[in-house]
């Protein structure tokens, strides 16, 4: 049986997060916080340079191609918001080369990127602070499972098969089988990254939200775009999967289930175009 500290320290390419990232957070969590000095952290590295220009100026943002310098586009984006694009590019470039012989990489970021675009949906509907935040975090949401066929193929494998079978919930089968489940490594992921505590809190709550604490709305709303992407993947329609969540999980996430179908609609008009701009190369399926 593995923890999930013992699978995140097998892989060697996650064990750090590159300085840029931490340097510019530190200038978020500073007082004294610089666009300048964040213009010239991001401009030191061309391809941070190129993905910042590129998303600015894609159909996420709207800006149609006239950002045309990183010290025009910070101040437009801002510093928490630069900090969470810089870290969704940064953890994309690290996965680049991560290609589990096991696994549709191309569909597991369509299906995390759907994660993604229904949290941000999602949070502004509920009017939650931070939902800018809350889309990396959803992007984030299912990277335990790239870490997992990357080290244990085999009993992976085996607990998604065992799940789709006997209908065993998957994170409890992967913990039978596994030792752990996605949820706790991807949680392991965040606290080895050093990351803000909202990152693993959520993460790790995400198949249990009231686990969360203090962060049970935010773990809610991933919760529930979590299962947008799944009716995504399974061809569910918006009204079946939306009640299969539980009461509970709209109280807490201030929401009503009318909103999965309108934030799955709003996700998928955004799909190919953040997918082009977030991870280049990568095709929608």
């Amino acid at each position: 049986m593995h923890s999930a500290q013992e699978i995140v320290y097998q892989v060697d390419a996650l064990a750090t997060l590159p300085s840029v990232s931490h340097r510019i957070r530190e200038q978020l969590e500073s007082p004294d916080g610089s666009l300048l000095e964040v213009s010239r952290l991001i401009s030191a590295d061309p391809a941070l340079t190129a993905g910042v220009l590129r998303l600015v100026n894609s159909a996420y943002y709207g800006f149609g191609g006239n950002i045309d310098t990183i010290e025009r586009a910070v101040p437009i984006l801002g510093l928490q918001q630069v900090h969470d694009v810089v870290l969704a590019m940064t953890v994309s470039a690290i996965f680049k080369g991560i290609q589990p012989e096991y696994m549709d990489v191309d569909r597991f970021w369509h299906g995390s990127m759907m994660c993604a675009l229904g949290a941000r949906s999602l949070a502004r509907a509920g009017r939650h602070p931070g939902a800018e935040r809350m889309f990396v975090i959803g992007l984030l949401a299912d990277i335990g499972h790239l870490v997992l066929y990357e080290t244990v193929p085999e009993l992976t494998i085996e607990a998604q098969s065992v799940s789709d079978a006997s209908g065993e919930a998957l994170h409890l089968a992967e913990r039978r089988i596994i030792g752990c489940d996605y949820s706790e490594v991807g949680a392991a992921l965040m606290e080895g990254w050093k990351l803000p505590a909202c990152f693993a809190e959520v993460i790790g709550a995400q198949v249990m939200p009231r686990l969360a604490g203090k962060f049970t709305s935010d773990a809610s709303v991933l919760h529930i775009a979590c299962m947008i992407a799944h009716a995504d993947r399974y061809g569910e329609s918006s009204d079946a999967a939306a009640a299969r969540l539980a009461p509970e999980v709209w109280l807490d996430a201030d929401l009503d289930p009318a909103s999965f179908a309108s934030s799955r609609e709003e996700a998928e008009l955004s799909l190919t175009a953040c997918i082009s701009a977030f991870l280049p190369g990568r095709r929608s399926r």
